[in-house]
């Protein structure tokens, strides 16, 4: 069956699916079910598999990093893959009437939702972009760091009320905590300076944008920058959704998306709304029109991130953004 793609481009072939767990892969294609070992041995048996039926598109979930050595054999191999949000699987899955869930079932869900997601006029968008080791590491020091920083917040919690002989063994272990998060602030200073110094400055060149949400954007937004605004608004979960059903006309609201993004973002524009010359009487012009300050916010949020994926894309600092930056605010 051919199937007419986005930009002119025919491809036909069959769709796989692959539910992902720690120990093995449930791969599911044409009629054929197979479970391979999550490791080398089985990732390269997977390409195989693929490679000798002509798979076009391979469907997967995003597991917290177990697909992530099967997704780097795949796009290494040439074939396409695409990783998506559990949560699309499991909404899919019902909307076909699967209630029942095993590895097996789960495999042959994503082999279903590859076939409708393989036709889509934007398929592209769906495409996991390619592996970037230097992003791929920094991401892994931002992970790390986050969780030194849950780690210091808990042991703070319970020095609150811990008894005498207990509070120094938590505070030698809030010392610890605190000198891992300065190693690691070094590593990532060090591991950016050498791999995304030009992207730091534009970033950083913003009033409102600092370290972590630099971090985090370097790190988890690889799309900054590529997409149009629309587009990078939903991605990140700050474009307002509708909630209508015939005459009745429900309040927008944002939902989904990359949390730990729309979490710096969030706070970055907390402090734009202040201080950014831009921001700021943006913000307040909503305000003064009767817009709730959450909602006056959550528009500075996405007018921060416009913003942002245009300097990117123009490769400008803020002053010299400043046509653009205008035109945006507008």
């Amino acid at each position: 069956m051919n199937m007419h793609l986005q930009g002119g481009a025919t491809k036909s072939g069959p769709n796989a699916g692959v539910d992902v767990a720690k120990q093995h892969l449930d791969l599911c294609w044409l009629t054929h079910e197979k479970r391979v070992p999550n490791d080398p041995q089985g990732w390269s048996e997977a390409v195989e598999l693929f490679r000798l039926d002509q798979v076009d598109v391979i469907v997967m979930e995003a597991t917290g990093g177990l697909e992530r050595g099967l997704l780097l054999a795949l796009q290494e191999a040439g074939l396409v893959v695409m990783r998506i949000n559990p949560r699309q699987a499991r909404d899919f899955g019902k909307a076909m009437g699967h209630l029942a869930k095993t590895d097996r079932i789960d495999a042959r869900i994503l082999r279903d939702f590859a076939d409708v997601l393989a036709r889509h006029d934007k398929r592209e968008r769906f495409i996991a972009p390619p592996n970037d080791p230097q992003r791929e590491l920094l991401r892994a020091l931002m992970v790390r760091r986050r969780q030194l920083v849950e780690m210091r917040v808990a042991e703070g919690h319970r020095l609150e009320a811990a008894l005498k002989p207990t509070k120094r063994m938590i505070l030698s272990s809030v010392k610890f905590i605190e000198k891992q998060i300065a190693a690691i602030d070094k590593e990532i200073d060090r591991h950016i300076d050498d791999n995304f110094g030009d992207l730091q400055e534009i970033l950083r060149s913003v009033k409102g944008v600092g370290a972590v949400t630099t971090l985090t954007l370097v790190a988890a937004l690889p799309e900054l920058g590529r997409l149009d605004r629309r587009a990078i608004a939903k991605l990140v979960g700050v474009a307002p959704l509708a909630h209508d059903s015939g005459k009745h006309r429900g309040k927008r609201s944002i939902w989904g998306g990359r949390g730990d993004v729309r979490h710096v973002i969030y706070m970055a524009a907390l402090v734009a709304r202040s201080h950014n010359p831009v921001i700021k009487p943006f913000f307040e012009r909503l305000t003064a029109a009767g817009k709730p300050p959450k909602v006056a916010l959550v528009a500075c949020m996405r007018k921060l991130l416009t913003i942002l994926n245009a300097m990117v894309r123009d490769n400008k600092q803020w002053e010299a953004s400043r046509a653009v930056i205008a035109a945006l605010a507008g």
